[in-house]
């Protein structure tokens, strides 16, 4: 791995060439011991890192259209006394073994992959693929695949083998839909201060409903209630404080009918209103959840948030990577051919919405291109400091994501590392240390694709410092660039 901390590189931090590798297909599934380190493992980093995303870019000799219509790949790696244990496996869907078993794409992806034979060999097949490729967490005794089109996948936590769909014992119905996105409250007020993970689905239409779940650590539900709200959603992320829940419903609206005459992709008959408001939808956690507050503003294309926080009773503070527009799916052109300097970059704002005069104000905090927020899982919906996020090696131009940076929200202030030229960063993942004294007190997890050496590293940083990694662990093959992951840490009894 070609590291480097800020050093900069002529004209571009990356070639296309070696960002299009991390997109090749993983079909291999593995298990081993990592052997292959630089530097040591901490000590007390104790417990599992689970990873999800594509790992199938093709099917069967038919090309993918767009990376997100990939079949998902859990990776995990247990870190124990004797090293840290490496698995990566498929989510055994049910559609996922229909075409294993035809050695042919028998689905359309949502995103725009389209099966072989035109519009002939796809016009009125709206069959929808769940491929279970976005996040992956623990929920009680489960590990869930999620995708948030369609119901989670449970597995097994130790060997990824899948065990089934799961309704969540009975909590969602057929046609319901579970978000690959949840939140976990650290202290929530109805799990008598104890963690309590909240998720939603939404039902679109001409107007849509968003169902939100809370759950307690043992998977048992809390609480579920509905908002309507006029309009379609293309909702991917929400945030949490003790009283609200937050939605950002985004500027779109959707014609399905080129997607049932076989014409386009889901995906591609998505159309974003850039010159209309974003809703920001306010829901009561607690009962009767009905003094729903909505505000507008200008905000873009939001896929991801970092936080959200009451400042006081009538004043909330929200951060967001935010977009001037969403990148429409060019059904003509290969995603691998995309020019990053075409494109709006997500870039890092902060919004300041005052309930009495219900106007909301929009400060952009850094100029970078940024993507995956991460922080403090203690602060999740409260005040906090810091934030890790994956980010661009320039300051001022869009590219892939080839850098770690640790943001202070007090004093501005960042620290990036970058791995320009040949490595590729996603999101990182938040560790507390043991016996944590500040905010900031955490391993730092980052899955990094190295183009030289067409295999992925797990890189371990210290939170308080990222100016060097800590250890450095190197796998026996790549992994496609991923979306979402958590950590599972050892509970003692």
């Amino acid at each position: 791995m070609v590291q480097i901390e800020n050093k900069p590189v002529e004209n571009k931090s990356y070639s296309l060439e070696d960002w299009r590798k991390g997109y090749e297909s993983q079909p291999h599934e593995k298990e081993y011991w990592i052997e292959d380190i630089e530097g040591e493992i901490p000590a007390d980093l104790k417990g599992t890192l689970y990873r999800n995303g594509p790992g199938l870019l093709e099917v069967y000799g038919t090309p993918l259209n767009h990376p997100f219509d990939g079949d998902g790949m859990i990776c995990s790696f247990k870190f124990t006394d004797e090293g840290c244990y490496f698995r990566n496996s498929y989510v055994k869907t049910k559609e996922y073994l229909e075409e294993k078993k035809a050695q042919k794409m028998l689905y359309r992806g949502v995103f725009g992959s389209q099966k072989p034979g035109g519009i002939l060999g796809n016009i009125f097949d709206i069959r929808v693929k769940n491929i279970a490729n976005t996040n992956v967490v623990k929920l009680g005794e489960k590990l869930l695949a999620l995708w948030e089109a369609a119901l989670p996948h449970s597995l097994d936590p130790e060997t990824l083998e899948t065990k089934k769909i799961d309704n969540l014992d009975g909590i969602l119905k057929d046609g319901d839909v579970f978000s690959a996105h949840p939140r976990i409250d650290p202290h929530s007020p109805f799990n008598n201060g104890k963690p309590s993970l909240i998720n939603f689905g939404i039902k679109p239409g001409l107007s849509s409903t968003i169902n939100v779940y809370e759950f307690d650590e043992e998977g048992k539900i809390l609480q579920k209630y509905s908002h309507i709200t006029p309009g379609f959603c293309f909702i991917h992320d929400f945030l949490i404080t003790p009283n609200y829940i937050i939605f950002f419903q985004n500027p779109t609206s959707y014609n399905p009918l080129p997607f049932v005459f076989g014409m386009k992709g889901a995906g591609e008959c998505l159309d974003f209103k850039e010159n209309e408001t974003t809703k920001i939808i306010l829901i009561p956690r607690h009962a009767p959840h009905k003094d729903v507050i909505t505000l507008e503003t200008n905000a873009g294309f939001i896929f991801h948030h970092s936080n959200a926080f009451e400042k006081d009773e009538k004043t909330l503070i929200i951060d967001s990577v935010c977009y001037a527009k969403l990148s429409q799916i060019n059904p003509d052109k290969s995603y691998k051919e995309v020019d990053f300097d075409e494109l709006a970059p997500g870039q890092l704002f902060r919004f300041t919405l005052d309930l009495n005069s219900q106007k909301v104000e929009k400060e952009l905090l850094n100029t970078r291109c940024v993507e995956f927020p991460f922080i403090n899982p203690e602060n999740v919906g409260r005040d906090y400091r810091y934030m890790f996020i994956g980010a661009t090696h320039d300051s001022d131009r869009n590219a892939p994501l080839q850098g770690l940076l640790k943001f202070d929200l007090h004093t501005n202030e960042e620290q990036l590392y970058s791995f320009a030229p040949k490595g590729f960063a996603g999101e990182p993942v938040f560790v507390p240390k043991s016996n944590a004294t500040s905010e900031d007190d955490a391993w730092i997890l980052d899955l990094i694709y190295d183009s030289e050496n067409h295999r992925s590293d797990l890189v371990i940083f210290d939170g308080k410092d990222i100016s060097q990694p800590v250890a450095t662990l190197h796998l026996k093959q790549h992994i496609p660039y991923g979306l979402h992951g958590s950590w599972a840490g050892i509970v003692e009894n």
